[in-house]
Order: C-alpha cells, then sequence, then structure tokens
C-alpha cells in the first residue's frame, strides 16, 4: 500500500512536470485568479445577520447564544465578512460556531477564515485549523479544498500566504500527494510556497527515506526559480547522501558559498556521517578537521558520528582518542556516546572495558536508557557471563526500563554460547510472554542451539512458531536441521516439520525433495 501511494505520487510529480514545461512553451503569463461572490443576505437573513453581528461586535455572548440555533452556513459566512477586520473576533465567533452549532460550518466557513488569519499573519492558528480539523476530518479532496480557497481569495481580499498554510500543513501531515498537487496548482495561478515550507515538506520525505522525491522536488524548485537556503541544501546533501551519491553530495557542498551560504556545523555533520556509512574514516576526520577553517566547531553529534564510524569499523582505540578529544574541546559526551562506545567493546568480548563506561557514565550524571543496559548484558553473555548480566536485568526494573526485543536476544544468547538450550528455551518462552517479537537472528540461534545439542523437538518446535509468524527460514539452516535428524533417525520429527511447513507453504515442497535426495532419506508416512 505504502509503495502504491508514492507510485501515484511520483505519476503526479512527473504529470505535473509536463504539464509546466507544455504551459510555459506556450504561454509565459499565469491562470488567472477566478472570482465568486455570495448572494447579499436579504430578508430574515438579513435581519439576523444585523443582529447578531451586532452582538458580536458588542461582545453579547449571552444574546448570540440565544440565536445559535438559526445559524446556517450562509448566515455565519456573511457574519464572517463583516468581522474580517478583527481575526482575533472572528476566530473567537469560528470557534463558537463550531460549538453551538456545528452544522453552521461548511468548506466555504472554513475557506473564509483561513483567508482571515493568514491576511493577519495568525499562520499557527491557520495551520492549526488546516492540520487538526479541516484536512484529518473531511472528505475533501486536494483540489476541492484548494478550489474552495481560490474562488473566495478575492472576496477576502486575500494574501498568497494562505495557499502556503494548505501546502504547509499537507506536508507536515506526510500527505505528500496533495502537497505535490497543492504546490503544482499554486505555481500555475503565480503563487509560490516559501522556503520554510519547502524545508518542511522535503524534511517529512526525508524522514520517511524518500531522498528520490527530495531530489526531483528540488530539481522542480530550480525550475521555478526559487531561491534555497542553506537547510534547503544541507537536505539536498543529505538526499544525495542518502542515495550513495556522495561525489554530487561533495560538489554541492563545495558550490554553497559561490550560491551564498556558509555552510553550517549540520552540513560537515551531513558529509562526515556519509563517509563514516562508507568505511571511509580518514576522509570523515578531514571533514571535521575542516571546520574550523569555517569558523565552526565540532558538536557532539560530529563527534558521535565519528566514534560509530570507528566502532563499526572495530577500530577502537580510534574511537577512543576521539572520544577523549571530544572531552578535551568541552563538548559533553551524552547516552548516545556512551552507548556506541559500550556497543563497540560488546563484539570483541570485552565488557571490562563496556563496565569502566558505564560507570563513568554515571559518575558524569549521563543517564543510562535500554539501549545502554543491552549493550552491557550482551557484552557480558558474548563472554558467557550469564548471572553477571541477569543483576543488570534486575536493574533495568529499579530504573524502571522494560526489556525489550533486544535484552531477550542478549540472554537468549549468552545461554546459547553455553550450550545451555533448555535455559535458552526459557528465556524464548518469556520473550512471547512479555509482547516482544523474535526476530529471524533469535530463530535461528535457538535453532542452530537446540541442534548442536540434539534436542530436535525442540528445534522443531521453534521453526514451527517461525513459520507461524510466516518467517521462512534459509537454506543452511534447513540444512543443519536435516543433516542433524539424518543422523539421529528422527524420521518422525522430519515428516512433522514437513506437513507443518507444507501448510505455510514458506518451504518449497522441491526443497524438501533436493535435501532427502541429497542425503538419501527417505520419510515414513
Amino acid at each position: 500500500m505504502k509503495n502504491l501511494t508514492f507510485r501515484r505520487f511520483y505519476t503526479s510529480f512527473d504529470h505535473a512536470n509536463r504539464n509546466c514545461r507544455s504551459n510555459r512553451a506556450t504561454s509565459s503569463s499565469f491562470l488567472p485568479i477566478p472570482h465568486r461572490t455570495i448572494p447579499e443576505p436579504r430578508g430574515q437573513d438579513h435581519d439576523f445577520v444585523a443582529i447578531a453581528h451586532s452582538h458580536l461586535v458588542h461582545g453579547e455572548w449571552p444574546k448570540l447564544a440565544a440565536l445559535a440555533a438559526g445559524l446556517t452556513p450562509f448566515r455565519t459566512n456573511h457574519l464572517l465578512l463583516r468581522i474580517q477586520r478583527d481575526p482575533v473576533l472572528s476566530l473567537e465567533f469560528y470557534d463558537w460556531a463550531a460549538l453551538h452549532q456545528p452544522s453552521s460550518q461548511n468548506l466555504d466557513t472554513h475557506s473564509i477564515i483561513l483567508h482571515i488569519l493568514t491576511k493577519a499573519k495568525k499562520f499557527k492558528s491557520a495551520e492549526s485549523i488546516l492540520r487538526e480539523l479541516l484536512i484529518p476530518r473531511t472528505q475533501n479532496s486536494s483540489q476541492e479544498l484548494f478550489d474552495a480557497i481560490l474562488y473566495s481569495y478575492r472576496l477576502c481580499d486575500s494574501t498568497p500566504g494562505v495557499f502556503d498554510s494548505i501546502f504547509k500543513a499537507y506536508a507536515h501531515l506526510k500527505k505528500f500527494r496533495n502537497a505535490t498537487d497543492t504546490f503544482f496548482r499554486m505555481r500555475d495561478y503565480g503563487f509560490l510556497p516559501n522556503i520554510r515550507s519547502c524545508n518542511a515538506f522535503m524534511s517529512s520525505l526525508l524522514d520517511l527515506g524518500r531522498s528520490d522525491i527530495v531530489l526531483a522536488f528540488y530539481r522542480e524548485m530550480q525550475r521555478c526559480r526559487m531561491s534555497p537556503n542553506v537547510y534547503t541544501l544541507n537536505m539536498v546533501m543529505c538526499a544525495l547522501c542518502n542515495l550513495g551519491n556522495l561525489e554530487k553530495a561533495l560538489e554541492l557542498f563545495g558550490k554553497m558559498e559561490t550560491l551564498g551560504f556558509s555552510p553550517t556545523v549540520s552540513s560537515f555533520n551531513i558529509l562526515v556521517a556519509a563517509h563514516c556509512k562508507n568505511g571511509l574514516m580518514g576522509a570523515a576526520t578531514k571533514v571535521k578537521n575542516g571546520m574550523g577553517k569555517k569558523g565552526l566547531e565540532p558538536n557532539v553529534v560530529t563527534y558521535n558520528t565519528l566514534i560509530h564510524g570507528f566502532c563499526k569499523e572495530r577500530k577502537l582505540q580510534d574511537a577512543n582518542k576521539v572520544f577523549n578529544e571530544m572531552k578535551a574541546a568541552n563538548v559533553s559526551p551524552n547516552t548516545v556516546t556512551y552507548n556506541t562506545l559500550i556497543n563497540g567493546y560488546s563484539p570483541i568480548n570485552n565488557s571490562e572495558m563496556g563496565m569502566r563506561l558505564y560507570e563513568e557514565m554515571l559518575k558524569s550524571g549521563v543517564e543510562a536508557d535500554i539501549i545502554t543496559y543491552n549493550a552491557l548484558i550482551m557484552g557480558l553473555c558474548n563472554e558467557g557471563k550469564t548471572k553477571k548480566a541477569a543483576y543488570f536485568v534486575k536493574e533495568l526494573d529499579k530504573e524502571n526500563l522494560v526489556p525489550n526485543a533486544s535484552t531477550f536476544f542478549a540472554l537468549i544468547s549468552g545461554q546459547c554460547k553455553r550450550q545451555n538450550s533448555e535455559r535458552a528455551f526459557q528465556m524464548y518462552k518469556a520473550m512471547k510472554r512479555s509482547g516482544c517479537h523474535p526476530n529471524y537472528d533469535t530463530f535461528k540461534l535457538l535453532i542452530s542451539t537446540f541442534c548442536k545439542n540434539k534436542d530436535f523437538e525442540g528445534a522443531i518446535e521453534v521453526l514451527m512458531d517461525m513459520l507461524e509468524i510466516w518467517m521462512a527460514p534459509d537454506e543452511d539452516l534447513l540444512a543443519e536441521l536435516f543433516e542433524g535428524l539424518l543422523l539421529s533417525g528422527k524420521s518422525y520429527l522430519a515428516n512433522r516439520l514437513q506437513l507443518g511447513a507444507a501448510r505455510g507453504r514458506l518451504i518449497p515442497e522441491v526443497y524438501f525433495d533436493s535435501l532427502f535426495s541429497s542425503n538419501q532419506f527417505e520419510l515414513r508416512s
């Protein structure tokens, strides 16, 4: 479903781009802004609006309440138009009408209040109505909402900020197709969102990992001759790095000053992270060292990124150098810093160093979180120190922290290293009872340990649980299990496995045939 949404988004984007080029080829002018009036109130409507208006301007809310039953969208709209020069009173009346007579508001009513608020530069109030009320609670498409705003634009003598608010609201709500449609319709009528709104749109896309669309949108901004700011360029650099195009990101970084912008600490951090991601630690360090030439100082994010990069490469000595440099520069290590280092020592079986860091962390007043304890528990379990790991599990309760899937995986891993499959299975059951979901690595570790201990009943049970949640084992795992069954002569278990797996259809039957023929293993029905 998510992929389908983005395919539609792309279709809308490409179609609008083609229309843009076509329109510009035939005409350099924008579409004219339509004008729609509403009839003047007559008879009872005229009298009602006149009396209600008098109560409003005099603050006579109790008298107005007596008229609430007679409010209609037509009357509400005329009242808003009469008091539109007072945005505070307009919003107060709009909220009052929604509470006392919800049926007195329609799409035109919402459009009018948005015009009033944005014209008065009360953008937060306008966006609040859009994000919390209008967009989520109505079934109006972006086109219907845009048209309602467009047709009442001249009626309210409005400003382009009203369209900007719609675009930004869609961006914050991650309604990207609606935001895109709004952007192109704005452009067709000669309105463009401000750069902050464009940045909000790009930021939301980055949060969802849609770097490809960020670049497509930036190209459209360039076509529309919209001026970016340094935050825009930072996000474009980030998108390029996410897509593995570090060279183009560096090229854009080099052009920043010619475009009139000075790189920020975030600009450097994006490049540091990209180099670290690619294992280019020497280049990442050079980027960090280049910050001083621009009058900038590395921050906690810079140092944490480098430390993580070195830990990932198992260069703990270099990670420690960065850690010491960080403290010497009076940049206080935070929870992420310590967690990264403790996690770094875990795979190399140096739980002692992890413990020292944990103690330093507490002395420095840095708060330990579940990731800290999981890293310590994993480090201890890797060395078979399961009793000490159990101590830290008890500490979780004291710190009001709840064990998660990573906690259980560490504990299961520790028992598996000790070949204690029975205890590992107990941990696995406790994991399921707690509502944590085992991942593939957990299942594989358990099955492999059961096979090594020749506990094939346990291995089959875990495998069946795995198939139950539609997770297929890989060939190596199946081969290990069947080899054990072959050597132990447990054909009834192999039968059970084949029947259970066939129901889920996660393991092709031909694969069973190949296993049996290669092992010369014949199942008995």
